[in-house]
């Protein structure tokens, strides 16, 4: 029988096993016995340390996936405890180190971050402190045998003694010694976060740091927000230090207290989604400070992008139209102000426009396309600027689109229209006669006059052509408690369910004027006050998203949709969905076809031989508006314009407001800007809908 397993196959295996057991053997040997007493002094003087890993917070991007804002690696700077206090240097020379590495990051335009709230200079006094730097300084305090109450003075003067600051220091070379030393030693009192001694530093101050010999600093690679548009700026928002309140919140999500958080617009809108969770590294490396291993203790967790509702090139065209109107508009008033100043006609100076907003809204989604607002600022520069930007009498931080609250002008009457229509106090034929004054109310001292005398107009021209007449009629007959329940269901007056912050504004009431004029005579409803709100003057206070929002309402046929400015989100890495959103209805006014039919040619007519006909003679595409002014003194007015398009089948709406802007026709401009931009997108993608068919 033959052998499966031959006697000499049997001895090259059997040499094989021997050869490799004798390397490992070798090996061992030289392991633990040649080499042992050097590895074993090395695993004594190893350093293990453990590092923050700063997570990535998730991107920004607009509908179709433009980048807006991201982030970019930038260099921070850590003080290496091991190497500046545990290496046998004495206090001199720790501080004049310290010194000269804020020397030097200074002279490379760079700045280090000084957490001590005291003030630059003698005589020594607290700075207002938040809660972290309020918990960090009682530490502080606690630690150094100090009262709770301790003056600033006393604080200095302990620090000096502490930190062994030399007497020849001048006091300001003093405070920075002793504010870096405190931001290490205090970490040490209070957990947190690792102190970041400079942050984004040039290669510069790195090589000159370097080159000047200066162990005592580690860099670590890090994020900063980096803006990819110059647009939006008040819906996009910045991201700096938290504030107490937001300590209080978020402590309790596990953020550290000195952690970045959104401060403004869709940053602190969407910090949850946004906001990634640091991770933590295991650093092992020699007294010698080469480094030999690293593996991460808990792995950095990035944050999630972020698709918001805004086409950014259409918020480009909108914010460039509304700041060279604004610009332009400004330039001939004030060169026509010089000449009536120097003709002595002072009563036909008009003041200068002073802001304004454009906003475009999604009509059967009621998703923000566009939110402009002028004047407005740059997020690159924010933090160097904005000690002027608060000082700005122009107010450019804030967002006139969301915040600004207006009285709509006759852009209001299409409420008034649908309330009438709705409650059956006029008919679609019912003729009202136009004299040019209504003097109804003559008696009681309140004699109005309309634009023009327009004779006998219907519900559907009496929107074309503005008429005040009618639409004091209309008022008087429904007064203003039937008014304000179809201007709230048209989300007049009501949170738009933007996650921004603005302002609900408030429709002409009762209730509102009481409150606002309590006490005196003008707290009392007059009669007269419902024909005033009736054509959108009186104490209305609308925001232009609520009236772009409404302009929509009155497109799409009553119903009013949330304006929720997030689209979408997914994880960092694009892999997987985490939100998607579905169109909202807030409210709806349900009226019969013709009725609406009746608004919608009023509106339609505002641009083919009414209030804004000579502006859009030659448009070339079909449009249906509404112009509003109202004034605001004896020399100028605010202007208001809403339209929607296409008008057989719409899909967007635009409102634009213009602080001193005089006529509400004039406004119109800005929305046929937007309207290009829409109209010439739409058929270039229709066109290439088209081209990928056929393809296929």
């Amino acid at each position: 029988m033959r052998k499966l397993i031959s006697t000499g196959r049997l001895a090259v295996l059997g040499i094989f096993v021997f050869a490799v057991l004798s390397i490992f053997f070798v090996k061992l040997y030289q392991l633990q016995i040649v080499d042992g007493n050097r590895y074993y002094e090395e695993s004594i003087n190893s350093i293990h340390s453990e590092e923050d890993v700063v997570a990535a917070r998730g991107n920004i991007m607009d509908r179709y996936g433009r980048l807006l804002v991201s982030n970019r690696n930038c260099n921070n700077l850590l003080i290496d405890v091991n190497k500046l206090f545990y290496s046998g240097l004495d206090d001199n020379e720790i501080n004049a180190r310290i010194l000269q590495m804020c020397q030097i990051i200074d002279a490379n335009g760079d700045s280090y971050n000084d957490e001590l709230p005291i003030s630059q200079d003698p005589p020594w006094e607290f700075e207002e402190m938040s809660i972290w730097q309020s918990t960090l300084m009682n530490g502080w305090l606690e630690q150094n045998d100090l009262p709770l109450d301790a003056s600033a003075v006393e604080v200095m003067a302990m620090m000096r003694t502490r930190y062994g600051i030399d007497g020849n220091y001048s006091a300001q070379d003093m405070r920075i010694i002793a504010a870096i030393r405190y931001a290490v030693n205090v970490r040490y009192i209070v957990p947190t976060a690792d102190y970041i001694f400079a942050q984004d530093v040039s290669i510069n101050t790195i090589t000159s740091l370097m080159e000047a010999d200066l162990d005592g600093f580690d860099v670590q690679v890090s994020y900063m927000r980096e803006y990819n548009t110059s647009y939006a700026p008040h819906i996009l928002g910045y991201t700096g230090a938290m504030s107490d309140t937001q300590y209080k919140k978020y402590s309790e999500l596990g953020y550290p207290m000195n952690a970045i958080v959104g401060q403004a617009g869709a940053e602190a809108a969407f910090e949850e989604l946004l906001h990634g969770t640091d991770g933590k590294m295991e650093v092992t490396s020699t007294s010698e400070g080469i480094i030999t291993g690293t593996s991460y203790s808990k792995m950095p967790q990035p944050g999630n992008n972020i698709y918001l509702t805004l086409d950014i090139e259409m918020q480009g065209v909108a914010e460039a139209a509304l700041a060279n109107y604004i610009e332009d508009a400004n330039i001939q008033t004030a060169d026509r102000n010089a000449m009536y100043l120097l003709q002595g006609q002072r009563d036909k100076i008009k003041e200068l426009i002073t802001g304004g907003a454009i906003v475009a809204v999604d009509v059967n989604s009621g998703e923000p396309l566009c939110i402009a607002s002028y004047p407005s600022f740059n997020l690159e520069t924010f933090w160097d600027d904005y000690a002027t930007l608060i000082e700005d009498e122009a107010n450019p931080l804030m967002n006139r689109a969301l915040q600004g609250m207006y009285s709509p002008g006759s852009t209001f009457k299409p409420c008034v229209a649908i309330t009438a229509l709705a409650e059956h106090l006029v008919s679609a034929t019912e003729e009202i006669t136009c004299t040019g004054l209504y003097d109804k109310y003559a008696d009681a001292g309140f004699v109005a006059r309309c634009s023009g005398i327009h004779g006998p107009v219907t519900v559907d021209k009496a929107i074309t052509y503005s008429c005040n007449y009618y639409f004091f009629t209309m008022g008087d007959r429904a007064e203003i408690d039937r008014i304000d329940k179809y201007a709230a269901l048209l989300g007049l007056g009501e949170s738009t369910g933007i996650e921004l912050y603005e302002e609900k504004g408030h429709v002409a009431s009762k209730a509102y004027k009481a409150e606002l004029w309590a006490g005196t005579r003008d707290a009392n409803w007059y009669s007269a006050d419902n024909l005033l709100a009736a054509i959108g003057q009186s104490v209305h206070g609308l925001t232009p998203l609520q009236l772009a929002r409404y302009a929509a309402s009155l497109a799409n046929g009553g119903k009013t949709y949330s304006c929720s400015i997030l689209k979408s989100a997914s994880s960092y890495d694009y892999s997987e969905s985490v939100y998607e959103r579905e169109p909202e209805v807030m409210s709806e006014v349900k009226l019969e076809q013709y009725m609406w039919d009746l608004i919608h040619s009023g509106m339609r007519g505002v641009v083919t031989e009414g209030t804004a006909q000579p502006q859009f003679r030659d448009f070339p595409y079909e449009v249906a508006a509404k112009t509003g002014t109202t004034e605001t003194n004896s020399s100028t007015a605010d202007a208001f314009f809403i339209c929607y398009a296409p008008y057989e089948d719409p899909e967007i709406a635009i409102a634009v407001a213009v602080e001193n802007g005089s006529f509400g026709a004039n406004t119109s401009l800005l929305a046929q800007d937007v309207l290009r931009y829409f109209f010439e997108f739409r058929q270039a993608t229709q066109a290439n809908e088209r081209e990928l068919t056929y393809l296929q």
